[in-house]
């Protein structure tokens, strides 16, 4: 009976400890995110901007703001923003122009 008892404790405790991420875990999703992000970005010179934000499992993705210069001559080397949502699962990183991000007015369309 002890050693059933025993048993059951050991296993939980690999199991809790395999669902939670190790830093070393958390180090390489940021770098491998960063990777792909950068990679998908339309910018040139495009860099990170803060740091990234971890939604649920349930959801899945996490996103992080990319910062560059507009590759196109019309653009004359403006500043620009993106989006990047990167999917956890498939390490898939997809990317949106930001650049309206804090310039309306409350109430404003």
């Amino acid at each position: 009976m002890k050693m059933l008892i025993a048993l059951s404790i050991a296993l939980s405790a690999i199991v809790t400890q395999a669902h939670a991420a190790t830093p070393q875990a958390w180090k390489a999703l940021d770098k491998a995110m960063l990777e792909s992000c950068l990679k998908a970005s339309q910018l040139k010179d495009s860099q990170a901007v803060g740091s990234s934000a971890q939604f649920d499992d349930r959801v899945g993705y996490s996103a992080l703001l990319l910062q560059g210069r507009y590759p196109q001559k019309h653009m004359n080397n403006r500043k620009g923003t993106e989006l990047c949502l990167y999917n956890r699962k498939s390490r898939q990183a997809s990317v949106t122009e930001w650049d309206s991000l804090g310039t309306q007015t409350p109430g404003t369309p």
